[in-house]
């Protein structure tokens, strides 16, 4: 929670501070996006087949540390280039963190593989959705200085993950002669079109959670508090759907319920550029709890695919979806200063309906190993 609280939640929150800040464009604020996503995307499948071969438990407790620190100074960075190096410091730590992390998920969760995942995810998501919760609660009264606060959040989140290192360590102990006689085969193509399906879903959230308060500020004539509220709405119904889908996949399979949560949330996002009053808080509360409720399945489906590289499994599921929100995040900046902040609500409402036809030919997750 700590972790994805000052990554992919408060970040994206905070673009209209840095954009005032610094003077920034679109395109300009969407870079800061990238860095952050491109840092912990890129790093997360590099460092998970790095730790397949050699697992590094001191990753928890560092990585974690190292992703607060980066944002925390960013407070009383001196220009945009300090705060793109500070942030992209911040996504290296969040890398470094989440193939163990979730490997650790994996190894502690017996049969019950989606709603171990889910659990895990619920921390993530919830960071998530508390990121723009902080700004009229927190950073409005405070200022852009307010983010050295976070010091003592990171603090206490090494000290939490520091404690975990001694049972990991014995856990690695334990699985490590399974993990090396495992004879199932890795499913490239089903990687591939599940990456997709993730990198499409992420280009809907971070769409929502980057550019949806500048289009409530612009459009609606409506408040940057009320603007982030309904933001904290959208991705705090996303952690709830993805408890509740992790739960169900368990019972019902991951692939059914991947193809049902991209088939729910179709007709909620191409009601989104059309959101007003009390329909925009019902929209975005469904919109997120669908479009996200996979979100800890697709991780476990990642595994299922690549039985010989748990890590990178993750890391593919996790960072590079995080990633793939990074670029988007920069292209619909790049669309907005030519088009208009509205034609980004128009490419978010046709998203899930490519997600959904690219879910339907992924390989059966009781047949893919």
């Amino acid at each position: 929670m700590i972790n994805d609280l000052v990554t992919t939640g408060i970040v994206p929150a905070l673009l209209p501070m840095y954009r005032d800040a610094f003077s920034l464009s679109y395109t300009q604020t969407g870079f800061i996006v990238l860095f952050s996503y491109i840092t912990s995307s890129v790093m997360q499948p590099l460092f998970g087949a790095w730790t397949d071969r050699k697992p590094k438990v001191w990753m928890l407790p560092f990585g974690v540390f190292l992703s607060v620190l980066g944002l925390a100074l960013t407070g009383i960075a001196p220009s945009y280039g300090w705060v793109l190096f500070l942030i992209a410091l911040s996504g290296l730590g969040s890398g470094a963190f989440h193939p163990e992390a979730s490997r650790g998920t994996h190894y502690a969760s017996g049969n019950a593989k989606g709603l171990a995942q889910a659990i895990f995810q619920v921390g993530g998501n919830a960071g998530q959705a508390l990121g723009p919760l902080m700004i009229p609660l927190f950073l409005i009264s405070t200022g852009r200085s307010g983010l050295l606060w976070f010091v003592l959040i990171g603090l206490i989140a090494f000290l939490l993950a520091a404690r975990q290192v001694p049972w990991y360590r014995e856990r690695l102990e334990d699985h490590g002669r399974k993990q090396q006689q495992m004879t199932g085969k890795n499913h490239w193509w089903g990687v591939f079109l599940l990456v997709c399906v993730i990198i499409l879903r992420s280009w809907c959230q971070i769409g929502v959670s980057a550019f949806l308060p500048f289009f409530f500020l612009h459009q609606m004539n409506m408040s940057y508090g009320h603007a982030e509220l309904l933001n904290f709405l959208f991705l705090g119904a996303g952690a709830l759907g993805t408890f509740i889908g992790g739960a169900i996949s368990d019972k019902i399979g991951m692939k059914q319920l991947l193809v049902g949560s991209m088939l729910f949330s179709i007709p909620f996002a191409l009601l989104l550029p059309y959101a007003k009053g009390g329909y925009a808080w019902l929209i975005l509360l469904l919109f997120g709890f669908f479009v996200l409720s996979s979100f800890a399945v697709t991780v476990v489906y990642m595994q299922r695919l690549l039985p010989r590289n748990i890590a990178m499994a993750s890391g593919l599921a996790i960072g590079f979806g995080v990633g793939a929100g990074g670029i988007g995040a920069t292209l619909m900046g790049y669309l907005t200063d030519l088009y208009g902040i509205m034609s980004i609500m128009s490419v978010i409402s046709v998203l899930p309906i490519v997600a959904s036809v690219l879910a339907f030919l992924l390989p059966s997750d009781r047949k893919a190993v």
